[in-house]
């Protein structure tokens, strides 16, 4: 029986028609015969720079309009494998953290019991927290975070909730499997050695900076990750800042000096056999991307995601 929820046919319908939903598939609220949903999340009271990752959602699915049935590089086609809606947003209380959190949990959760793979699209970092606190249920979960920062401070201006502290927050509630987690493409400038070095002696998780990245290339990175992972149940977060800000310039603490959109693509694609139960995009602000760039990736990274789903679902 073929999946029941697939794209809109671009060769029948032009791209431009219709309400931009993720890659023209069906918005509908339902979990019932479901594999994948997609999920916004609008939500930007957690950062402490650039503000607009609220309309990241929205402008990422105007640009996944452009994603077509096969993927070449994965030989798959993910929506004969898959059935996949648009969920829509999460329903966040503007300027409140603790609020949306409770919200964003709760409209999480149900999808992840249900068996159903949430990929979430923000949003800033900070509402990776509630996405996993959304996963609890299924014990602590390994955790893939492509991000140019640790996001593990402790606290940020005397507060505990935001896009710089949610990982240590994640931990500390015991959501995440740090013996098989890993942080990919730290650089930039740091307030002291300690900010990285701590992840491994007091948190226990694994690093690599971009240099890594750069020295290993992107088949040997997702052989570590793999390796890193095992056969944990596993939760991608993908902060758009680890791309360098040449190809990603709309997020919200950029870095220079950072890989490729191609490098990070090949490296997604190279994470197959892994059991992921959930992903999410996040940090892309569409007022500081001009041509849309930054948005386009997000969506080719969330169909990359899509596409090792089907893999596996797949027997592949």
């Amino acid at each position: 029986m073929p999946p029941r929820y697939v794209p809109e046919d671009s060769l029948l319908s032009p791209r431009f028609t219709g309400p931009a939903t993720f890659a023209r598939l069906p918005y509908v609220r339902t979990l019932e015969e479901v594999d994948v949903a997609i999920v916004g999340v609008p939500f930007d009271t957690g950062v402490t720079y650039r503000v607009g990752g609220r309309f990241g959602p929205n402008a990422v699915r105007a640009a996944s309009v452009m994603l077509r049935p096969y993927n070449a590089n994965l030989d798959v086609k993910p929506f004969e494998y898959l059935s996949c809606v648009d969920y829509g947003d999460v329903a966040i209380i503007p300027g409140n953290i603790e609020r949306s959190y409770q919200a964003i949990e709760e409209a999480v959760a149900p999808i992840v019991e249900a068996g159903v793979v949430p990929l979430l699209v923000g949003g800033d970092h900070a509402c990776t927290l509630p996405h996993l606190r959304a996963t609890r249920t299924r014990g602590p979960v390994a955790v893939v975070d492509f991000d140019a920062h640790t996001d593990a401070l402790d606290s940020y201006f005397g507060e505990k909730y935001n896009h710089g502290t949610w990982m240590r927050r994640a931990i500390e509630e015991g959501l995440v499997d740090t013996a098989h987690s890993i942080e990919v493409g730290l650089r930039g400038s740091i307030y002291d050695a300690e900010d990285r070095s701590s992840l491994r002696t007091e948190l226990g998780l694994e690093y690599l900076t971009t240099e890594d990245v750069f020295e290993l290339g992107p088949a040997a990175v997702a052989s570590r990750i793999r390796e890193r992972v095992g056969d944990r149940p596993a939760f991608i977060s993908f902060d758009i800042d680890v791309v360098d800000p040449g190809f990603a310039p709309g997020t919200g603490t950029p870095e220079a000096g950072g890989p490729s959109a191609h490098d990070m693509l090949a490296v997604l694609r190279g994470l197959t056999g892994i059991d992921f139960l959930g992903f999410d995009v996040v940090e892309v602000i569409p007022a500081y991307d001009p041509a849309g760039q930054t948005a386009t990736l997000a969506a080719n990274l969330a169909y990359e995601m899509l596409s090792l789903v089907a893999l596996r679902r797949a027997g592949r």
